[in-house]
């Protein structure tokens, strides 16, 4: 009888073909973190902008 393991992904390591295709898990905080860095910019250059136009300020 053969190894099972072995013949998973041919390469005789014993991993699953799909684990080399995996990304880190550095790589998807990295990406978290400059999609939040992103959209909290965007939303304060907004809230920027919107205070300089007067758009916060009491009518008079």
């Amino acid at each position: 009888m053969s190894d099972e393991a072995g013949e998973r992904d041919g390469s005789g390591t014993g991993t699953p073909p799909g684990a080399a295709r995996r990304p880190s898990a550095w790589l998807i905080l990295a990406v978290v973190a400059a999609a939040l860095l992103v959209c909290c910019c965007s939303a304060a250059v907004g809230l920027l902008i919107s205070w300089s136009a007067g758009l916060f300020h009491n009518p008079t």
